[in-house]
This record gives structure tokens, C-alpha cells and sequence, in this order.
């Protein structure tokens, strides 16, 4: 196996309010830690790891480097866009050590030789099956490795050699349903982990249609959905507390919320992140709208003071 070493390219995060907006005061008890804000990464396929130059690696990477140098979680509790659990149930790996998922087909040979060094944590895990069943939700104990929909973008995001996370991290897998309520309901419950240091990050696209990008790919054409729905996502995770919920599942009812997301698992995870966010309010850090897919990307919450 191989370490993946990207090019870590500093990036100034557009989209955001003013530096002094998103800082909060940092716990002077070390034992009390600042509570972790929540992020929703847009997270491209395995080539995406070797795409150095495209706008959205440098946004990704910079995005990681404030996560690592000022959030500075003890865990990260991650959910992807390529692992389902079932319909009422919600799946959490528990495993400490396991081998990468290379869950996806047709790559040249050198793609199926990455390794993105990482461990888990049994003792996280189990935090995340109390809460989970806390709240109502059925639960499933599983051991499994890490799927490319969360070490392909973390290679980005969290270098191992140049920005590495050093943290454990655990997965949990969405509903295999298409409820936002639902998904949303699984963030509200988790909520409270921000407050013990652990770090929530959903990892999926604002807008997913591979369909229409095979189709247009290299017209330079960006179908008209991906600016509308990427706009009116905008519009949701940054609405009221108390209305975001309305506001994130009337979002998945628009008349282009199907050709956004034909399916919707890229998109349930920042319905997670909004859920978690409780309190907080959603910025959109970043954006580009690219044929039939959107990067952007978005944190809940403020960035502890380093």
C-alpha cells in the first residue's frame, strides 16, 4: 500500500462572514472542552484525489487545515454518501482496525493501492449507539473499513503527510430511505457529542447528477439546476434554528430537487450536519457550480479560538 502525498494548496474561504464572526471564545478548563462546530464537506470521486489543480482540492484542503490548527477535535464521527444501513436502522462501525473499502469500479490499478492511515474507536462508537438509542433510533454494532466516500476525500482534506488528522475516526451509515426529517432527527440526536470534542462531519455534494455529467462532460456547460438548488440549499442551512427543518426538507419537494439528487444519499448528510447544528446557524464557506454537480461546501457553528 501506498500514502497518498497531495499538494496541499492554501485557499481563502469565500462565501464566509467576517474572520471575527466565526470565532468563539476557547474554554480556558482543558477538561471542558470549546463545543466542535459541524461540517458538511463536498467530497468528489476517487480521480478527485489526484486532481490537484481543480478549484475545489485547494477550497477542501484549507477547509481540513482549519479543522486540524483551530477546531482541533479529540474524534471525528463521519457520515458518507456510500454506506446505507436499512430503512429503520442505523449502522456504526466499531472496529478499531480495519483495511480501506475500494468501492467503486473501472479505476486504473494504482487507485486500488491507496491507503489512508486511520484508526477507530470502540469507546466513541459506543457514545454514538447511546445517543442514537437514546433518541429512539435502532441501532446496528458492525465492523467494516472506511468507504471511499469518506478516506477519498479526507486524503484531500486531512494529508497524511502534509496535514494529517491524527484523531480515531468512526462511521455511521445513513437510512436506506430518502426521509430528510429522518436523517435530520439522527444529527439532533448526536448533537451533544460536539460538547465531549467530537467533531460531525456529513460528506456528500450539494448537487449529484452523474447521469447529465457524463452527458455534458467537456461541453463546459452547467446545467441550470446546479445554481438554483445549490442557491436554495443556501438559503435552508442558513435559515432560523427554529424553521431549519421546515426549511431542509421542503428543500428536497422543489421542482429541481430530483435532477439535483436522483438519488438522494449525497445530499442526507447535510441534514445531518443540520440537525447537529441545534442552536447554530449554517454558512455556506464555499461554492462552485460545475456541470451537474456542486462543491460546496458548509460549517454550522464557530470555529474554536487556537
Amino acid at each position: 500500500m501506498k500514502s497518498y502525498k497531495s499538494s496541499i494548496q492554501q485557499a481563502t474561504l469565500t462565501d464566509t462572514t467576517t474572520q471575527a464572526s466565526s470565532i468563539m471564545p476557547d474554554s480556558s478548563n482543558p477538561s471542558n472542552p470549546p463545543r466542535m462546530p459541524v461540517y458538511f464537506l463536498g467530497i468528489g470521486g476517487p480521480n478527485f484525489m489526484e486532481d490537484t489543480k481543480h478549484p475545489a482540492y485547494a477550497k477542501l484542503a484549507a477547509v481540513g487545515r482549519e479543522i486540524t490548527t483551530k477546531v482541533k477535535p479529540k474524534a471525528v464521527v463521519v457520515f458518507s454518501a456510500h454506506w446505507q444501513g436499512g430503512p429503520s436502522k442505523i449502522k456504526i462501525n466499531t472496529a478499531e482496525h480495519t483495511d480501506l473499502i475500494y468501492d467503486f469500479y473501472g479505476f486504473p490499478p494504482h487507485y486500488y493501492e491507496y491507503d489512508y492511515p486511520n484508526r477507530g474507536s470502540p469507546e466513541v462508537a459506543e457514545k454514538v449507539i447511546e445517543k442514537l438509542a437514546g433518541a429512539g433510533i435502532e441501532t446496528e454494532r458492525v465492523k467494516r473499513g472506511l468507504d471511499h466516500g469518506v478516506w477519498a476525500g479526507f486524503m484531500v482534506a486531512f494529508d497524511p503527510k502534509n496535514n494529517p488528522l491524527n484523531v480515531p475516526i468512526v462511521q455511521v451509515s445513513l437510512y436506506s430511505n430518502e426521509d430528510p426529517d429522518q436523517h435530520y432527527n439522527i444529527g439532533r440526536a448526536l448533537e451533544s457529542l460536539r460538547d465531549e470534542g467530537i467533531l460531525i462531519i456529513g460528506a456528500g455534494m450539494a448537487v449529484h447528477n452523474l447521469h447529465d455529467f457524463r452527458a455534458i462532460r467537456g461541453t463546459g456547460e452547467t446545467m441550470p439546476y446546479v445554481v438554483s438548488f445549490d442557491e436554495a440549499l443556501k438559503e435552508a442551512a442558513a435559515s432560523k434554528p427554529e424553521v431549519r427543518q421546515t426549511q431542509m426538507s421542503a428543500l428536497m419537494r422543489r421542482g429541481d430537487a430530483r435532477r439535483a439528487h436522483p438519488t438522494r444519499e449525497h445530499i442526507l448528510p447535510i441534514h445531518i450536519a443540520a440537525g447537529a447544528a441545534g442552536s447554530d446557524i449554517g454558512e455556506r464557506l464555499w461554492t462552485l457550480p460545475e456541470a451537474s454537480l456542486s462543491w460546496a461546501q458548509y460549517r454550522f457553528g464557530k470555529v474554536p479560538v487556537v
